[in-house]
């Protein structure tokens, strides 16, 4: 019995090293495409709706596996899955501001664990992988993703909060919209087109704006003294 525990063990450890760089490849074409073609498409009722919660359902199961290493990150991932349909299926039957916030929130915890995970390996020692790369691209989708449930938290809540959003339901509706916004931001980029009105909107932009700014720097500066602390260690071997 414990023989067969233990092997057990071993063989889910070696999937878990096996599977996360392919886990991260997933993650970052699953969360590529929802955010430039599946939600967009969505917003302009092009493709079916179900299409989204169904990528949704994928991009779990990915960021399951790449967290897998960590009982921590796994647990507050699955609690997060839990939470976010409930939420919303709750609000369905009885909007509530409390609802609200426990459907956004599951998809924060959610977020927020994989983030972690990957800033752990991403900032960590060893040398730049395409692997690495991978995942600082997909902890910079996160950063917008995560700022994109805020604001439609804060558009649900504030009354327009938002100039220049077109309401829920309409062609490129409020949710492909204030995923817009919420990259534009992020990037710094602001054609002015849409911008918020409510004082957490304003302070929610003004943030993530300066973590657009300082995560590339970051991250390219980590990124050179990572190679460059590798080749002088080939050099001494």
């Amino acid at each position: 019995m414990h023989a067969s525990i233990k092997r057990f063990r071993t063989r889910f450890k070696k999937f878990q090293e096996q599977s996360r760089d392919p886990g991260l490849t997933a993650v970052l074409i699953i969360e590529g495409s929802l955010i430039f073609l599946v939600i967009p498409l969505s917003g302009m009722s092009v493709i079916p709706v179900m299409i989204v919660p169904a990528m949704f359902a994928l991009l779990v199961i990915a960021i399951l596996v790449v967290t897998s290493r960590s009982h921590v990150a796994s647990g507050v991932v699955a609690i997060a899955v839990l939470l976010s349909p409930f939420g919303a299926f709750v609000h369905a039957e009885h909007p509530a501001v409390w609802t609200e916030w426990l459907s956004a929130g599951g998809r924060l915890l959610a977020i927020a664990a994989l983030s972690v995970v990957i800033a752990q390996a991403v900032f960590g020692g060893g040398r730049v992988t395409l692997h690495r790369v991978q995942g600082a691209v997909v902890l910079y989708l996160n950063f917008g993703l995560f700022f994109f449930t805020l604001y439609r938290l804060v558009d649900v809540l504030a009354l327009n909060a938002y100039h220049g959003l077109p309401p829920s339901g309409s062609d490129n509706g409020s949710g492909a919209t204030l995923l817009y916004f919420s990259f534009a931001t992020l990037t710094t980029l602001g054609y002015g087109d849409i911008y918020p009105l409510h004082p957490m909107a304003r302070a929610l932009a003004n943030f993530e704006a300066v973590i657009g700014q300082l995560y590339p720097a970051t991250l390219l500066a980590r990124l050179v003294s990572l190679e460059l602390e590798h080749r002088r260690q080939s050099k001494s071997n």
